[in-house]
C-alpha cells in the first residue's frame, strides 16, 4: 500500500549563485520557468562557463520528485512515476528516490533517452529561477505509468507542469478515472505561474470536475482565478476544489475549505514562520506541498497540516537546493504535530 501516487516531470537539478545583473545577461524572466530545447540548455550553461560561474549544486529535482521526497521523509510512503533516460543522469535520478523511500517502476526508464535537466539561477535575494529541458521526460506517456500502483494508494497528486506535456494528456484522463473507481483522493500543484499564464487549458483537464486539494502560490491564485486578492482566489478556487492552498511568502498561507455537503466556506491563515536569511527559494512550494500533504494522509487538522508545511518550507530556504536532510523532516515534524 502507498499512502499516494504521484506523477511528475524527472529533472536534475544543476544550481548556480548569480547576481540581477547576470540574470539579466541571461534573458530569462526572474522568478519563473522557461522551457528550453537542448541547444538552448547548452548554451545557457556555455555562458556560466564563460561568466565563471560556477554550480553550488547537482541534486536530483522536479516538482513532484521534491514533493515525494517530503513526504517520504517525514514517513510516508509515497509512489512516484516519471520517465528519465537510461544514462548515468537517469540512473543518478532515481537512486536519489529510493535511498529517501520513494518507490518508482522500471516503467520509468526509458532507452535511448536523455534525462532531463533544470537550470536554477538563483539571484542574491534567494530568489530561483529556472531553464528546464524536458529531455525525455518531454515524451512522458502512460506507458511510463504504472497503473496498479494508484490502486494501491489513498491520494493521486499531479504536478502541474505536466499540464505543458502534450503526451501525457490522455494518462491524465485515465489516472483520474482510476483515482475515482478506487477511490482515490486527487491533490494538484499549479507548480508555476507560467504553467497557469501558457498551459491554462491542461490544468483545467487535470482539475476535471473537481478534485481533493488544489497548491498554488498567490500569484498562481490571482492568475487562475483573475481575482485581486488571495483571500477571493482562495475562495475561487473552491469551484475546482474542496480545499485549497494559498501560498504567499511571509505573509503566510490561507487555506479555504468546503465540504460536498454543506455551503459554509472555513478560512484558515496560517503564519508562516520568520525567515532573517532567505538563501534559496527554490522547492519551497514543493516541500510545502509535501509536509501538507503527509499531514493530511495522516489526519491533522487543515490548520495544523499548514503549520507543519510552513515550518518545513521556511527550513528549505534558509540552505541551497530544494531538499533537507531526512532527519531534518522528522525533526520539524516531531516538533510541530506534537506540540
Amino acid at each position: 500500500m502507498y499512502n499516494v501516487m504521484a506523477i511528475g516531470n524527472a529533472l536534475v537539478d544543476h544550481e548556480y549563485v548569480l547576481s540581477d545583473a547576470a540574470l539579466d545577461e541571461t534573458e530569462l524572466t526572474k522568478g519563473n520557468m522557461t522551457l528550453a530545447g537542448i541547444d538552448e540548455q547548452q548554451q545557457l550553461l556555455a555562458y556560466f562557463k564563460l561568466a565563471e560561474i560556477e554550480p553550488s549544486k547537482q541534486a536530483g529535482g522536479g516538482s513532484a520528485a521534491n514533493t515525494m521526497y517530503a513526504f517520504a521523509s517525514l514517513g510516508g510512503k509515497p509512489f512516484y512515476a516519471c520517465r528519465v533516460g537510461d544514462d548515468q543522469q537517469g540512473e543518478f535520478y532515481l537512486k536519489d528516490l529510493h535511498e529517501a523511500g520513494v518507490a518508482t517502476s522500471e516503467k520509468s526508464i526509458h532507452a535511448g533517452g536523455v534525462t532531463g535537466s533544470c537550470v536554477v539561477a538563483v539571484t542574491e535575494d534567494g530568489e530561483r529561477t529556472m531553464q528546464t529541458y524536458l529531455g525525455t521526460s518531454s515524451e512522458i506517456t502512460a506507458e511510463n505509468v504504472d497503473f496498479d500502483a494508484l490502486t494501491q494508494a489513498d491520494w493521486l497528486y499531479i504536478e502541474g507542469y505536466l499540464a505543458m506535456t502534450e503526451s501525457i494528456q490522455p494518462a491524465m484522463t485515465q489516472l483520474r478515472q482510476q483515482a475515482g473507481i478506487h477511490a482515490a483522493k486527487i491533490a494538484i500543484s499549479f507548480a508555476d505561474p507560467a504553467v497557469v499564464k501558457f498551459a491554462k487549458d491542461g490544468l483545467l483537464n487535470m482539475l476535471g470536475n473537481k478534485v481533493a486539494v488544489i497548491f498554488c502560490n498567490s500569484e498562481e491564485a490571482k492568475l487562475f482565478t483573475d481575482k485581486k486578492q488571495v483571500k477571493a482566489a482562495a475562495r475561487a478556487l473552491l469551484e475546482y476544489c474542496q480545499t485549497a492552498v494559498v501560498t504567499d511568502g511571509a505573509n503566510g498561507a490561507t487555506i479555504a475549505h468546503k465540504a460536498d455537503d454543506t455551503s459554509e466556506i472555513e478560512i484558515y491563515e496560517v503564519a508562516t514562520p520568520v525567515v532573517t536569511n532567505v538563501i534559496d527559494t527554490n522547492g519551497a512550494g514543493d516541500n510545502y506541498a509535501g509536509a501538507f500533504l503527509y499531514a493530511l494522509s495522516q489526519h491533522y487538522s487543515l490548520p495544523e497540516c499548514g503549520r507543519l508545511a510552513s515550518e518545513v518550507a521556511a527550513q528549505v530556504i534558509q540552505q541551497f537546493g530544494p531538499r533537507l536532510a531526512s532527519q531534518d523532516y522528522r525533526d520539524i515534524a516531531k516538533r510541530v504535530l506534537s506540540a
